[in-house]
């Protein structure tokens, strides 16, 4: 494993670099302004699009999609260090980029199991930044950690499926851009594979029945960069047949390999969460004096930093031997590591930026630092894309079998 990075990588990083230093990190008070004074809070702002102009422009554009059909053709070890820097400010630079999720998985997904025409319908505008999309598969009245569970039922009926159910989470979908939403359902409640009882299907905004009803919260946060977390309900939702992604009984495979880059897409932004959050606890105690001598003088703050140092350096190893894996034995085969990234990850970066909150005092909690809502993104994917207890289990499978 060589993790150098090749003359590609090194030259789109120093690209990225100087656009995050001169254009993203300085808009970050802009957005929020723009998007305050705005009647609609859920509207992109016009600095978003004018970031996002800047970025095509300069060939920062879909820097997510291996595929060079469609996105710049990256190796996981290539993008790992990219996804990173857009983790210094993750509510604004993925978006900037093309690459925030949902839309990531949703680009991937259609890229691979999408039909012509569904491409040509949703891809290419996603691939455009004309519009977002939401991934429809969390409900609130079943355990989701385990997708089996999932109750929405897709029927067919004649030449269309008839969708009626209930999810909440969904991320995009309060963005007024959210054109289609990806829904996972049952489709044969009965097979004896549990796994080929879901299917999805491709949903358009304005659809009968489609119901946007609220907004949901995290930790008190609406996350508008990613057009929210709604709750929606969907009553008799009829949509044509052509609209199934894949196959019948397909779904949860499907889910399966959209959550695969997704995770370590996470894991690579979440670097980038922590190094922001040492950049900020290093400037904290170098500019603050307390019982007599600078912060940066007393010894618990310089144990949280060299700890958050080691801690960085561990989770980036870690993550770009599963991004090598990936690339060179598959998603399959790197099954372990993923779910090990997952894990760790989050885990870590929350225990980061608490310190650098704590560092902070009030100014930590406060709107004035990007502290607290990293602090919550963070803790919220100890939830998403599967809770850490249930890659817990399936790692700790895989290792007993070894010796059974």
């Amino acid at each position: 494993m060589d993790f150098a990075f090749d003359a590609r990588t090194q030259e789109l990083r120093e690209r990225l670099l100087a656009f995050m230093a001169e254009h993203v990190r300085p808009a970050e008070a802009l957005v929020a302004e723009q998007r305050a004074a705005q009647d609609d809070p859920w509207r992109t702002p016009p600095a978003v699009a004018e970031l996002q102009a800047r970025a095509r422009k300069e060939g920062l554009w879909n820097l997510f999609l291996p595929d060079r059909a469609y996105g710049a053709g990256l190796s996981n070890v290539q993008y790992a260090p990219l996804a990173e820097i857009t983790g210094h400010s993750p509510q604004l630079a993925p978006t900037a980029l093309n690459c925030a999720a949902p839309d990531t998985g949703n680009m991937e997904l259609l890229a691979e199991f999408g039909s012509p025409e569904q491409r040509e319908r949703w891809l290419e505008p996603l691939l455009r930044g004309e519009i977002r999309s939401a991934f429809a598969m969390t409900e609130p009245e079943v355990a989701s950690s385990d997708a089996t569970n999932i109750e929405t039922r897709i029927q067919r009926e004649g030449d269309a499926y008839v969708i009626t159910g209930r999810k909440w989470y969904i991320s995009g979908a309060m963005n007024p851009d959210c054109r289609v939403f990806i829904v996972m359902g049952k489709t044969d409640p009965e097979a004896g594979d549990v796994r080929r009882q879901q299917s999805m299907v491709l949903v358009p905004r304005g659809t009968p029945g489609l119901e946007v009803r609220r907004a949901m919260h995290v930790y008190g946060y609406e996350d508008h960069y990613h057009g929210g977390h709604a709750e929606i309900v969907l009553d008799e939702v009829r949509v044509p047949v052509e609209n199934l992604i894949g196959e019948e009984g397909g779904g949860f495979a499907i889910a399966q390999a959209r959550l695969g880059p997704g995770r370590i897409h996470h894991c690579m932004r979440l670097i980038g969460m922590a190094e922001r959050a040492v950049e900020l606890m290093c400037r904290r105690a170098a500019g603050r004096a307390a019982f007599g001598k600078p912060l940066a003088a007393q010894g618990v703050v310089q144990e949280w930093i060299a700890d958050a140092r080691v801690q960085i350096e561990q989770l980036r190893l870690l993550v770009l031997k599963t991004a090598w894996l990936m690339d060179t034995v598959g998603n399959r085969g790197a099954h372990t590591e993923i779910q090990a990234i997952k894990i760790a990850t989050p885990r870590a970066v929350v225990g980061i930026l608490d310190r650098a909150v704590q560092l902070h005092g009030a100014g930590g909690v406060s709107q004035d630092f990007p502290l607290a809502e990293l602090w919550a993104a963070a803790r919220t994917l100890q939830l998403a894309d599967g809770p850490d207890e249930v890659h817990q289990r399936s790692l700790a499978r895989r290792e007993l079998k070894k010796y059974a």
